[in-house]
This record gives structure tokens, sequence and C-alpha cells, in this order.
């Protein structure tokens, strides 16, 4: 037996691909499942399951599609009831697979109500568990993501599930999907997967003494919720079409249509020298998808900036992984309409602006919280969309604007600049590096 994972490091997610005895199990596949369905080919596997743990929030299911692709047998937890063919997965009741291979669904609900792992047994022996969002490498899946109103429950059950799971014996192999950099995860911690031994001893979640120390641990400070995560859920329940075939058209400045965003894809030195009014700078990176997500109204057209030469192939994949595949075309040449700009400064330069300065600090309040900027107006990147700009920031003052490396900074800068702004951003530096620059009392 040989499992294969594949990480989505933009998404903090992983899919995994179980092969032996010339058969594949493919668990909670991405939309882009050329990438999967090319490894089962080159391991010379032929896919009998495709298995979902739960309805994912953070990504479209590639599930539905792998299967028809395949052939193979699609599975789902049974209290999903997704609206589409497929096998629902019944609690302990095990699917055959090959050579003394099966799986057993075990009902593991808390990150969602129907959230289902798999333990996979060969000849009857327990080998390696596929925990979806459910038991985590140190941690746990998230239970607050269907809303306030079930946080608490779900919180409960999962405590109840990452103890059933914890109770399989220590050798078993464990293999999740969310993981670091996942908003579906209630911690990051550097590795993706691990065994149950490694977690009795050291997953400081399974040391809290009863559901209600659990609860209260899991809900004492719940990371923002990407926008993005309502309009998903919904998709995987009701179906994911294929991945969009589709060719990116170069338009001209004046060709791009008035319902579009425009959603500028360069890296953010290009960015800061002009960018057109009005529009989104995400420098493309791993997590340029889920930014995009976050930032842009769901579902309307989108228009791409990128510099001549630049591949926009991943940034059509990230953005399609979310649901957002209405791109109408790719602007590379701005030329004098890119009149809008932002100013980039080393620390240094930056200290030097400070005294008497306005300053934004737009991480995360948990990140506020851990290393926090005296002084500094404080909004989350995304709230600038949803709760507008601070009302005491002045835009005739020149704005200092700091997260913990720059990327962040600079993707709020082409949103400041709308607003009649003239940001300055701290680049390849942070906040905790301000503050541990300024003079002590």
């Amino acid at each position: 037996m040989k499992i294969i994972s594949f990480r989505t490091p933009g998404l903090g997610d992983q899919s995994h691909l179980l092969t032996h005895d010339g058969k594949g199990i493919l668990v909670d596949p991405q939309r882009d499942i050329d990438r999967f369905l090319s490894a089962a080919a080159d391991h010379d596997v032929e896919l009998r399951y495709v298995l979902e743990t739960h309805l994912h929030n953070d990504y479209l299911s590639g599930a539905e599609q792998a299967a028809l692709r395949s052939g193979a047998e699609l599975v789902l937890p049974a209290a999903a009831a997704a609206a589409y063919p497929h096998t629902p997965a019944f609690h302990l009741e095990e699917l055959p697979a090959t050579g003394g291979l099966s799986i057993r669904p075990i009902h593991t609900p808390g990150h969602t109500p129907e959230h289902t792992s798999y333990l996979v047994l060969i000849d009857g022996e327990p080998v390696a568990v596929f925990s979806g969002g459910s038991l985590l490498v140190a941690s746990a899946g998230r239970p607050d993501l269907l809303g306030p109103e079930r946080a608490r429950t779900l919180a409960k059950l999962q405590h109840g599930s990452l103890h059933r799971l914890a109770g399989l014996p220590r050798e078993v192999g464990l293999y999740p999907t969310h993981g670091e950099g996942s908003f579906c995860s209630t911690s990051g911690v550097g590795r993706h997967t691990s065994t149950i031994g490694a977690e009795q001893d050291g997953n400081p979640l399974l040391a809290l003494p009863d559901q209600d120390a659990f609860a209260d641990q899991l809900l004492a400070a719940p990371m923002p919720i990407p926008a993005f995560y309502e309009h998903v859920g919904p998709v995987n329940l009701l179906g994911v079409p294929p991945l969009p075939q589709r060719s990116t058209p170069e338009l001209s400045v004046e060709e791009v249509p008035g319902e579009a965003h425009v959603l500028d894809l360069r890296p953010r030195t290009a960015q800061a020298a002009g960018f057109l009014p009005g529009s989104t700078g995400v420098e493309l990176a791993d997590d340029f998808g889920s930014w995009a997500g976050w930032l842009l109204p769901y579902g309307e057209p989108i228009v791409l900036v990128a510099e001549p030469g630049q591949d926009v192939a991943e940034a059509l994949v990230q953005l399609a992984r979310i649901g957002l595949d209405d791109v109408r075309g790719v602007l590379r040449d701005l030329g004098p309409a890119a009149t809008a700009r932002f100013e980039l400064l080393d620390l240094p330069a930056f200290l030097e602006r400070l005294p008497g300065a306005q300053v934004l600090d737009v991480r995360m309040p948990s990140e506020r919280e851990a290393a926090p900027l005296p002084g500094a107006v404080e909004r989350f990147l995304p709230d600038l969309i949803a709760q507008g700009i601070p009302a005491e920031l002045d835009p005739s003052r020149p704005l200092l604007v700091v997260c913990g490396s720059g990327r962040r900074a600079s993707i709020a800068a082409t949103i400041l600049t709308r607003h009649g702004f003239d940001p300055v951003v701290l680049n390849q530096a942070g906040a905790a590096d301000v503050a541990a620059a300024l003079p002590t009392a």
C-alpha cells in the first residue's frame, strides 16, 4: 500500500491517492482533477473509489467529475445528501476494495454535521485513516463555519470525534485534508500527516478535560471566515461542473467590460509603479485565488492584468478551484491608463516616515494580539471591503500601511487608492519589525 499526498498550499489543504494491488482510492480531490488522474495513470492503478469526507466550504470538489471520468464509485457521507448520484457512506459499513483492503467509514461530526473519516484496513488490520477536517496534526477542524448558532454544538461533537479517532491503534497513519494555511483548521503547525500515536502524545486538544473545555478552547478566538466560503458549500451540495476549458483573450483597456472587476496579478513592484484605478492588486502567489475570492464579489466577471509574457494559467486554476470561472480576458499593456500608484519602502525608510504619521495595520486580529503595533489603526484586510475604510483615517495625509510582510499591505494599498489615499507600504518586513524598532518607554 502507498499513499500519495497532493498539497495545495494556498488553501492549506491536501488530497490523497491510496494505491494497492492495482487499484486506487482518491480522497477529497479538488476541482483540478487532472493531476490526480495523471498520478493514478503513472502508478498504473485503476480508481476504485473517490471518497469525500465532508461537504467542503473552502474549495469546489472534483470528486464527482473524477468519478465520472475514471469510472470509480463516488462515496459521500450518508448525511450529506448531495444532489447527484453517489454511494452513501454509513458509519462502520465497510466498503470492499481489493487484495484484502477495505475502507471503514467512521462518522466524525464536528467540523460539519455529516463529516465522515475513512479507516483503511488491510487483511482486517487498520493501517491508515483519512480524517478530513476532524483530527488534524496537533489541531482539529474548526466547528464554526456553519454559523455561530451551531458552533458550540459542533465543537462538542468534535470533541467526541477526536477521541474516537485517537482510540485507534498508535501505529495507524493519520492523513487529514486540512492543515497549515487552511481557514478550516483551528491552528497551523507545519506538518501535514502524522500517526495516531503522535497525536495521542502531542495534540493539545486531546489533553483537555471535557467537552466544555474543548468547546471553549476552539471558540475562544475564531479566525475570520473567507467570504467565498458561503458560496462554495452550496455548489458542492448541488454538483460542480468540470474545470472550464477556455482561452483567455488579450484585451486593451478600452475593451474591458464595464461590469468586470479588474484583478492585477503582477508583482507588487509593478503595481506600485502604476495600476488601473479601481482595480484590486493581488500579486500571483499560492494564495492568490483565496484573496481574490475574499475581496471580489463572488461570481461576477473578472479581467486579469498580467505582465507581458506572464503565464496566467496558474491564476485561472486558482480562481476556478473556488468557482470564479467568469474571466473575460487579460490586459498586458495598461499604457497611460495606469495612473494609480502606491509607494513601497524598506524598513529603515519606513521608520523615517513614522513619526507623526497615520498607520494602518491590516493583519488578522490574532496576529495583532500576538505582536501589537502601538498607535496603529487596526482593520483586517478583507474588512476594508466589508466594513469600509476606518473613519479616523485622513485621505489628505499620507498613510503608512503594514501587515506581516508587505503582501497584504500592498493589496490594501490598491483598495485605499479608490478612496483618495496615497498609501505607503512597508515591504519585506512587518508590523512586528516596526514595533521592535520603536523606542521603549
